[in-house]
């Protein structure tokens, strides 16, 4: 096995975005991401950037951020370009938790046959990424244990040939860039094993559906949390009268992110030890995600509570906002509500006190505060040219956002999984 990759500090990830995206199997449950990379410091927004610096970066810096409090079965796809592939970059990743993903640019020279060959008698996954059908690929399909089909725009016809001329490969199929239901229940019931693409970030919406009398409850409580009269005493009880979240706080604390000499034993102490502020933010964040109930949706809940923080944090680096740091990490919380509820966002809406503008923002229509849902969203989808046009009118350094989107999903694992570090959880 290969030998792990050292965790570097948060402070190095200052100038470097890694994004990651959700791999789901057949019952839309979690089985990896993708990483995708920017440089942020490299050149304008739309500059070419090099292959083999974006590996050697991920490498170095988005393994360990990325990996940081993640299911130990969950695979990590990451992109390899030709040079890559023929120095053996990825034997210092782990073999158990890596899949090399071979970029669609890489040509099946004998060079990279052996490279290939190489890597499987080591004992890693070979994926081939962006198959669209096209031939001279046969040889690296004979050593793929995944093949990605790109399927956005083909015709139902087009996927099911493709898929059929795939079959003596003895590969499993993954289909990317999934835009909608049709095309997801297709290639499911083709026999792909995995799927990728925004449709799993969109609400499945069911005409009729109402809100459980536990989700309801749940949305109640986030009201009562989001009075600024609630002092921390009158927080402790609200958690006190709730015995699934009193547990949970108490876990929370008493993990290793936070290194107590002695255990917590009650709710008030617990309380008290967080602060208002961050147990607001904890209680808001462990609500919304118990919202998640349907398949897939708790992917959505740890991508809001990454949003919210990345949000929030970001509001204090701004000189240009006109909204408060509290509002933000709301807004980026709620963002995918509708998704975790299966229900459409003016319905969710109405249920939550929310200001106008917040709520034009999260139906996606025109408002002052929907460009910092923008930025988060392209973030996410390595939309690196928009994001960095984002964050100029936003009066933020690339370098800086970087840096806090890394902080960011940390701490959305310590939230949501009482793993992370304690100085990113306490802030």
């Amino acid at each position: 096995m290969s030998a792990a990759v050292p965790r570097p500090a948060l402070e190095s990830y200052e100038s470097v975005f890694v994004a990651r995206q959700p791999i789901f199997t057949p019952e839309l449950l979690v089985w990896g991401y993708e990483l995708l990379f920017r440089h942020s410091a490299q050149g304008p927004a739309d500059a070419d950037i090099d292959g083999d610096l974006a590996t050697a970066r991920v490498i170095a810096d988005g393994y360990a951020l990325v990996h940081e409090g993640m299911h130990s079965s969950r695979k990590l796809l990451i992109n390899f370009p030709t040079r890559s592939l023929v120095d053996d970059t990825a034997r210092a990743l782990p073999v158990d938790r890596v899949v090399i993903e071979i970029l669609e640019t890489v040509e099946p020279e004998p060079a990279i046959i052996d490279a290939c060959r190489g890597l499987k008698a080591a004992g890693y996954l070979l994926a081939l990424d962006d198959f669209v059908g096209q031939p001279g690929f046969e040889a690296l399909l004979a050593l793929a244990d995944i093949v990605k089909v790109d399927v956005l725009g083909m015709t139902p016809a087009r996927i099911e040939e493709i898929f059929a001329a795939l079959q003596p490969y003895g590969c499993q199929l993954l289909a990317e860039k999934v835009e909608d239901r049709a095309v997801f229940e297709q290639t499911r019931e083709l026999g792909f094993a995995f799927f990728q693409g925004y449709f799993f970030s969109k609400p499945e919406l069911v005409p009729g559906r109402k809100i459980s009398t536990s989700q309801l409850a749940r949305l109640r409580l986030l009201r009562a949390v989001s009075d600024d009269h609630l002092d921390v005493a009158g927080l402790a009880r609200l958690v006190a009268s709730d015995p699934g979240l009193s547990h949970r706080l108490l876990r929370y604390l008493n993990s290793a992110a936070f290194g107590h000499r002695g255990p917590l034993r009650s709710i008030g102490q617990a309380a008290l030890c967080l602060g208002r502020v961050a147990l607001v933010q904890w209680l808001r964040v462990v609500l919304v995600s118990d919202l998640s109930t349907k398949p897939g949706s708790q992917e959505a809940a740890v991508l809001a509570t990454q949003r919210a923080r990345f949000l929030h944090r970001l509001a204090g680096e701004s000189p240009r906002r006109t909204e408060s740091a509290d509002s933000l990490f709301m807004l980026g919380l709620l963002s995918l509500v509708d998704t975790m509820l299966g229900l459409p966002m003016e319905d969710v809406c109405n249920d939550l006190p929310l200001h106008p503008r917040h709520r034009a923002a999260l139906c996606g229509e025109p408002s002052e505060a929907k460009v910092w849902l923008d930025l988060a969203r392209a973030l996410e989808r390595a939309e690196w040219s928009g994001a960095l046009t984002m964050l100029h009118e936003l009066g933020v350094a690339p370098g800086t956002a970087a840096r806090l989107y890394a902080e960011a999903q940390v701490w959305a694992s310590a939230a949501l999984h009482g793993r992370g570090a304690a100085q990113s959880t306490k802030r």
